[in-house]
């Protein structure tokens, strides 16, 4: 057993792209400063603020509502929310929703849930059984985060907060400079630019790879919810999560330079990729042509929704236990 690098106790954890070995409670402290640093470098803290947190249950969003709230609560003008987004997915947000409101109780958060199901009259179930040409993850996506900003706007939210990991954002980054997609690389959060209607998203775990979220949440004993969406079999980024990862393991360090990369071409992609000049959409969002995707996507499902003679019969998979 190895001994932490810092005191004589034993070692929970390698951390391969710096190599050193921490114990449990340097390990937290080697956590908690870095999501500190990118609280500062996104939030000015010297104003009141209103956090909106998207928390799903899974171990990134839960961490992150525990986190803030122990890193800001001492302020006494900062206010949170928790909002849930639910889907619709039988067996897998019906069983998350619960665990959220119970840490939500714990941390004395407001729990906000918004469903699909009152938004737009079906559910992403409903959606998967549909005649339908796009993963179930683009559609879970785009209405996903339509529903957490028109939540987060509703509270009157200053900032909303999601739990994306180092992982998460190295992915991002490679998925849309590998497609060419300039304008969503510029347009990756935390974001720099505001724009109206939108409430501008934070990240403050984007430099904590997965697998140290898990530890920590081992380490201090937060509960969270660990099942797999059912439909996530679906979705492109697990290509990109693949090569990230095989990269990682042979060359440790390699989602740092990812991340780094993306920073130091951020400001040169923002000036050759001004900001979509946006107006508002018949159902309140915001959106660059006469109506947002959200709606284009909704009308689509309804004229397609699922009916005896034209059900697909689409087999799903079965959750397994791995974190989302």
């Amino acid at each position: 057993m190895k001994t932490c690098d810092r005191c004589s106790k034993n070692s929970v954890i390698l951390v391969r792209y710096s190599g050193a070995h921490l114990c449990k409670r340097h390990f937290t402290e080697f956590f908690e400063r870095r999501v500190r640093h990118e609280l500062r470098r996104q939030v000015d803290l010297r104003m009141d603020e209103r956090f909106a947190m998207a928390v799903s249950g899974g171990k990134d969003s839960t961490v992150m509502m525990f986190i803030l709230k122990r890193i800001l609560s001492p302020r006494r003008d900062t206010e949170f929310c928790a909002i849930t987004v639910d889907e619709g997915i039988e067996g897998y947000r019906d069983s998350a929703i619960p665990m959220v409101a119970e840490n939500c109780k714990i941390l004395d958060i407001e729990h906000v849930v918004v469903s699909f199901n009152e938004l737009h009259g079906f559910t992403m179930d409903d959606v998967v059984e549909a005649e339908r040409n796009m993963s179930a993850c683009s559609y879970c996506g785009v209405m996903r985060r339509a529903a957490l900003n028109r939540a987060a706007r509703d509270w009157r939210a200053t900032r909303l907060a999601t739990g994306l990991n180092l992982d998460d954002t190295a992915q991002s980054v490679l998925m849309n400079f590998s497609r060419g997609d300039v304008g969503r690389l510029a347009r990756l959060g935390p974001h720099r630019r505001l724009q109206p209607n939108l409430v501008p998203r934070i990240q403050p775990m984007r430099t904590i790879p997965e697998n140290e979220v898990v530890l920590y949440a081992l380490i201090n004993e937060i509960p969270y919810h660990d099942l797999e969406c059912p439909y996530a079999s679906e979705a492109l980024r697990n290509d990109y999560r693949a090569v990230v990862s095989r990269l990682e393991d042979k060359y440790p360090g390699t989602r740092h330079s990812i991340l780094n990369s993306h920073e130091k071409i951020l400001e040169s992609l923002e000036k050759t990729t001004p900001p979509a000049k946006l107006r508002r959409c018949g159902c309140g969002e915001p959106t660059v042509g006469d109506r947002c995707k959200v709606c284009e996507l909704v009308a689509s499902i309804g004229e397609k929704r699922a009916t005896p003679e034209n059900r697909r019969g689409t087999t799903r998979r079965s959750s397994d236990t791995r974190s989302p």
